[in-house]
């Protein structure tokens, strides 16, 4: 209701000073929309949940299948025969996009419109205030992490019709690597530099700059499309050093994308990439929408620093009309937890890592082993190696004892594996480098994990890794 309506409302029906009351209540409730739509910033403290839903549901009665004089004739009327289906959505049915472009306006669709282009507006002013002040553009993709990279790179060569090659420093996560397919480039892997005084200590990982800059002299910086680089993986790998490739792609006039999938929840990781911008040159870094913003898996953010025209182009690249579930998933969740409430899941996270780092070395030095050496502010790698003598069991029986007893998340590699993507054969896969030999399992202090989980972990380790070496290493 408007003033204009409840200025109409007798007083019959409702004392005169209740409803004065109420409509306060209403105007101090459209302030805080009228607020947001013009600043277009995300709010300092978080909003309720009834009044998220409020907002979030006049937006939905902007869109064309939710006007009280509808008569759709067209192909798509943005028709939902399941009710369960419609108020799941809140109502937006008509997606995001055109058959053009991914953010182009709708004309049936002026909620989603407003939705979908105010998720972006959050999402960039988030990057902009928690780390990364240099990026220019950002827009949630509804896709996730690898498809992203692959449209990603597809824009890119678009500019670079000429080029081939992708320069990919390796680590061992299927979805980067075939993402360098899927765009119909051909991958020239670089694998990490592992410090040559590997000892008890681990491998120590470093990107291989002296091999990028070969392989741009050996197949000419016109050939190459771009440098694909990457911030957060799994431990014991540490993230590239993108400062040195932006450099090194500024000096080369060559394009440089970052795969940062859980970077947003890093001020470690963002400094470097803010670093990386203003000396040298990023053009694209993707992440994951559920891993840094707590949604269901699906969506994606792409941010463009060099020159905010390639997330245009990204977006140009999607073909036909998205799902609005993603923008909306992100949307709602901003506006909850609002600056304050994602700073404090950081600060969280941050706290937890230091408590599952200190939990994991008093567990390393009870089982003879070790913590893996890297700077990892993510995740952290735990040495096997005094497990990997086994009596007919592989050492990936470790992470299924974790998982029957609830802990989820734990990777374990074993040395020595190799596995081929696509004819491309990676000698010691889940170790990075074909150069590394020592088994380790992973886990993480990820963005939203629980002190509880963090405790139960830290208790069910010891006794798992105790009845593996009873049962499996009892004759060794």
């Amino acid at each position: 209701m408007n003033d204009k309506t409840l200025g109409s409302i007798d007083k019959g029906l409702v004392p005169a000073n209740y409803l004065s009351l109420a409509n306060d209540a209403r105007q101090e409730r459209d302030k805080q929309i009228k607020v947001l739509l013009e600043k277009r910033k995300l709010p300092l403290e978080g909003w309720s949940e009834p009044m998220v839903e409020y907002f979030v549901q006049e937006l939905a009665l902007l869109d064309s299948n939710n006007f009280p004089s509808r008569c759709g004739v067209g192909e798509r009327e943005a028709r939902v025969v399941c009710d369960l289906v419609r108020r799941r959505h809140y109502n937006f049915a008509h997606g995001v996009g055109r058959s053009g472009n991914l953010t182009a306006a709708q004309p049936k669709a002026a909620g989603s419109t407003i939705m979908a282009n105010l998720t972006n507006c959050l999402v960039l002013d988030l990057i902009r205030t928690i780390g990364v002040p240099n990026c220019k553009k950002a827009i949630v993709m509804p896709l996730a992490t690898g498809m992203t990279v692959m449209l990603s790179l597809r824009a890119v060569h678009c500019k670079r019709p000429q080029s081939r090659y992708v320069l990919w420093s390796r680590v061992d996560q299927q979805s980067c690597f075939k993402s360098i397919l899927a765009a119909g480039l051909e991958p020239i892997v670089i694998d990490s530099l592992i410090a040559t005084d590997v000892d008890s200590n681990g491998p120590k990982f470093a990107t291989n700059l002296a091999t990028f800059q070969a392989k741009i002299e050996e197949l000419g910086k016109e050939q190459i499309c771009c440098i694909l680089s990457t911030t957060s993986c799994f431990a014991p790998r540490n993230s590239d050093d993108i400062i040195a490739l932006g450099d090194l792609c500024l000096r080369n006039g060559i394009p440089h994308i970052v795969n940062n999938a859980y970077g947003l929840q890093s001020s470690h990781l963002l400094h470097q990439i803010n670093q990386a911008v203003r000396i040298g040159r990023v053009d694209v870094f993707v992440q994951s929408t559920d891993k840094n913003l707590l949604v269901p898996v699906g969506g994606a953010i792409v941010a463009g620093c060099f020159d905010g025209a390639v997330v245009d182009a990204i977006a140009a690249l999607y073909p036909g009309r998205a799902s609005e579930s993603q923008s909306l998933d992100v949307l709602m969740t901003l506006l909850t937890l609002g600056y304050t409430g994602y700073r404090q899941l950081l600060e969280q996270r941050n706290a937890l890592h230091k408590v599952l780092l200190d939990g994991m070395t008093e567990i390393a030095a009870k089982f003879g082993e070790l913590v893996l050496p890297g700077r990892n502010t993510i995740s952290i790698a735990l040495s096997l190696r005094t497990f990997s003598q086994t009596s007919g069991c592989g050492l990936e029986m470790i992470g299924s004892m974790l998982q029957k007893r609830g802990v989820s998340g734990c990777r374990v590699v074993n040395a020595g594996q190799s596995k081929s993507i696509e004819g491309y054969l990676f000698e010691g896969w889940g170790a990075h480098s074909s150069l590394s030999n020592v088994p380790y399992l992973t886990a993480s202090a990820a963005l939203g994990v629980q002190r509880s989980e963090i405790d139960t972990f830290l208790t069910k380790l010891p006794e798992v890794l105790e009845k593996f070496r009873s049962k499996y290493l009892a004759d060794d």
